[in-house]
């Protein structure tokens, strides 16, 4: 990099936390904050359990926007005003260090542009995440596993946890159904992009003549939903079973019916929950799941009538992204437009990248 192409940079930088600033506004945050810490000091408040939970809440993702806010402008500010002077002094060895920092300081202003983008009601939740293989028996359930595998190494990275709420074993090998919670900041706002079928192409492992095979499995993510969202689940519109869990999971498993399957039948969406010992619990947890899968498909109505497209079109039968490992190694994401070498690295959880441009293209318009 030389000092045309650095200047270029700052200059396009300084453009973007611009734009960032004028999303986030840092004043009014720091004014919600105020207004909170007077909440906090007034009689009766920490009374209201659910209430002072809610705040506190809202407080804790309000500190670390803002703690990210500051970093990426401040991290910019210091590197245009360390260049401005080192260019003055002629410190040779100032500018080349400022030059080798150049891809980070692009990183961290690119993660703030993300984190403004997941600005949505429920980005900021958890979410429920859940995988279901594609007809082709053995093949189909094996990427599914792979799936999982995949989602449970990419919220590691990240620092979130995973909860197995279900977890159905596949016949042969991988698995029939599994559904998993993870938790983080901004889990959903990040998962959502997942949304949709997901194809592999590769040398089957499970033909002895060693054919290509192309294998599906759909990946269905909700927003953990708070109690004071209101959906409304009448009896008479829900079927409950029960059967024995399967899988890992103690003593308890193939002895007691304690596993919960919801079908709403309205909706034909089906959940289920074998994580529990206690049957009460695994139906609570399936009814959480059924109410938040209901929320995300009330939000895929409601962007499909603004986007004037037929729901159809965007629900279980949109491919949006195919994993080729033979004859070639690539993935490649049809809403971003974007293919990457690194399939191993990505189904090792690596999917900061392709998640991350799908964001920007959505929010281009791309897709």
């Amino acid at each position: 990099m030389d000092a045309y192409e650095y200047t270029e940079l700052l200059k396009e930088l300084q453009i973007k936390m611009d734009n960032i600033t004028g999303v986030v506004e840092p004043d009014k945050l720091h004014q919600r904050l105020k207004e909170i810490e007077e909440l906090e000091n007034t009689s009766g408040f920490w009374d209201d359990a659910t209430n002072a939970a809610k705040v506190q809440k809202e407080k804790t993702q309000l500190e670390r926007k803002l703690e990210k806010y500051d970093n990426a402008k401040n991290s910019l500010d210091d590197a245009i005003e360390l260049y401005e002077m080192a260019k003055e002094e002629e410190d040779s060895e100032t500018i080349e260090s400022l030059f080798s920092e150049a891809d980070k300081l692009q990183d961290l202003i690119r993660t703030m542009e993300i984190e403004v983008l997941l600005s949505g009601e429920q980005d900021a939740n958890n979410a429920i995440l859940s995988i279901h293989p594609g007809a082709g028996g053995t093949e189909s359930q094996d990427w599914a596993s792979m799936l999982l595998r995949m989602y449970k190494r990419y919220a590691e990275r990240r620092g979130w946890s995973v909860e197995v709420l279900d977890y159905q074993v596949g016949d042969e090998a991988g698995i029939k159904d599994a559904s998993i919670l993870i938790k983080g900041e901004n889990a959903y706002g990040y998962l959502k992009t997942e949304n949709g079928i997901h194809r592999l192409v590769r040398i089957s492992p499970f033909d002895s003549n060693a054919k290509r095979h192309t294998s599906f499995s759909s990946v269905m993510v909700s927003p953990e939903i708070d109690d004071n969202i209101d959906i409304v689940i009448e009896d008479k519109d829900i079927r409950i079973d029960t059967y024995r869990a399967s899988g890992a999971g103690g003593q308890h498993v193939n002895k007691t019916e304690s596993a919960i399957r919801i079908t709403h039948i309205p909706t034909g969406v089906v959940v289920q929950c074998q994580n529990d010992r206690s049957q009460h619990k695994n139906k609570a947890t399936a009814m959480k799941m059924l109410k938040s899968r209901l929320y995300e498909l009330e939000l895929e109505e409601q962007k499909a009538a603004a986007d004037g497209v037929p729901k159809s079109e965007i629900g279980w039968g949109h491919q949006i992204r195919s994993y080729v490992m033979q004859p070639y190694q690539q993935v490649k994401d049809n809403r971003s437009n974007e293919a990457y070498s690194n399939v191993s690295a990505i189904l090792d959880g690596d999917l900061d990248k392709v998640i991350e441009d799908v964001l920007i293209s959505q929010n281009r318009g791309d897709s």
